[in-house]
């Protein structure tokens, strides 16, 4: 029996480290620069290469940070600002000239993956970029095709939940009529370009505005009696999958159910003002945590950018937005989300210290590393009341229209400023688990 236990723990550790060194196509992350004290952009190749990462998002073109990532197996998506799209949509000739300037330069060394055409920008103040979009990704598309090594480079751009008008349940999932005339269009442009639908799905907006236990058990991927959809027979156990699975709905209802999604921002702030719930260290570590360990289960995992991976301490609003970072600038981590291959030692000045009456990051002891899942912070709740209608995504108040319209974060907040069935787990992830529960169990 003890060399049973022995080869079991041996082979569960192998599986175990195996899956968390390997890099992960699926698994990407936020780069924001609205801050002052970032590392120089080697050491944060540096950092990337140490971890299971694999992709790495821009809301602009950083020269520096582009070519320091050149040779790696980092690949990248670049944005467009919001202010680049009036002269983008009146001008090929403009077009050309940002993807001779900003691209061109690149290639082939650096592996670009897609540009963002501006961020949120169907649901932002300014309507007049509506009617604009499209126009600026087709002539970028034009632009791109002809650049040399640029051909497989997508194009498309990132809203946020608010595109949808319904998501609860997730099979109801629609999108905004009133953004039908410029949504409908740019839906067919990437059905045929067979580029990404890119989207912002935030669960801690939805536990704000449901603060309730066993909503933050379903936000945090937490054990919970789940949240069943008449609509598509599935039981939802976590926000993250039931936000994604609207939005496949809201796509296959718009007639575009083979327009891939591409999550292009979530996170969790681990430190808040007074009276922004849930923002602590522990949700933040759980939450980011255990959606690294449920996109690891997942057969066909939803390609995900967690944001972000430094602090930007010159963001306005609230302590919460400039505090969604995993690393500091030092390259250690504020806490462990099993991203990391090794420790990484420090090779950049330490942070300044905050202003008085700020919170600072919680120091290296703070750090926790998280068990294999199921990790639970709280004892099961007990069986879930489903929220009113609308909850379950986070509606914030004084957006107009129903309840049940999706909240997201502050477009402001971002630089430029799930599955629909069930999951199916990787055969060496069952084996990890089980293994870990035989193990236990013999013990």
């Amino acid at each position: 029996m003890d060399d049973l236990r022995r080869f079991l723990l041996l082979l569960f550790t192998f599986f175990n480290a195996f899956s968390s060194s390997s890099p992960q196509p699926y698994i990407g992350i936020n780069y924001g620069e609205v801050a002052d004290n970032l590392p120089p952009p080697e050491s944060t190749a540096r950092l990337l290469e140490s971890t299971s990462i694999s992709k790495l998002r821009l809301y602009g073109v950083d020269p520096a940070i582009i070519r320091s990532l050149a040779g790696t197996n980092i690949s990248l998506i670049l944005g467009t600002t919001n202010a680049d799209i009036p002269s983008l949509a009146a001008s090929p000739t403009a077009a050309a000239a940002w993807v001779s300037s900003n691209i061109q330069p690149f290639l082939p060394s650096s592996s670009i993956y897609a540009i963002s055409v501006g961020n949120e920008v169907l649901t932002e103040a300014d309507p007049s970029l509506s009617s604009q979009l499209l126009p600026a990704m087709q002539n970028l598309r034009s632009a791109v095709s002809a650049a040399a090594g640029g051909a497989d480079i997508k194009i498309s751009t990132v809203h946020s939940m608010a595109v949808l008008s319904q998501s609860d349940p997730p099979s109801s999932g629609a999108f905004s009529a009133n953004l039908s005339p410029s949504l409908n269009p740019i839906l067919q442009f990437l059905h045929e370009h067979a580029s990404p639908f890119m989207v912002n799905p935030y669960p801690y907006f939805a536990y704000q505005s449901d603060p309730r236990a066993e909503t933050l058990a379903f936000c945090l991927f937490e054990p919970n009696s789940g949240r069943p959809d008449p609509g598509s027979g599935v039981t939802y156990t976590n926000m993250f999958d039931a936000q994604v699975g609207a939005v496949r709905a809201a796509l296959s209802a718009a007639g575009f159910s083979g327009v891939p999604v591409v999550v292009a921002e979530t996170g969790w702030p681990y430190r808040g003002d007074q009276g922004e719930e849930g923002a602590t260290v522990e949700n933040a570590r759980a939450y980011n945590g255990n959606l690294v360990t449920h996109l690891r289960a997942m057969a066909d995992p939803v390609e995900t950018y967690i944001f972000a991976l430094y602090d930007e301490d010159l963001k306005p609003g609230p302590l919460s937005e400039r505090s969604f970072g995993l690393f500091r600038p030092d390259l250690t981590p504020i806490y462990d989300v099993g991203l990391l291959k090794a420790p990484v030692e420090p090779s950049a000045p330490p942070v300044p210290a905050p202003s008085e009456g700020v919170s600072p990051p919680p120091g290296p002891s703070e750090v926790v590393t998280p068990p294999p899942p199921p990790i639970s912070r709280v004892a099961p709740p007990p069986p879930l009341e489903l929220a009113p209608a609308g909850e379950m995504c986070g509606v914030k108040g004084g957006r107009g229209g129903t309840c049940r319209q999706p909240v997201t974060r502050d477009p402001s907040r971002s630089s430029d400023k799930s599955g629909a069935g069930r999951l199916r787990i990787k055969d060496t992830l069952v084996l990890d688990f089980a293994l870990l529960v035989f193990v236990r169990r013999l013990m």
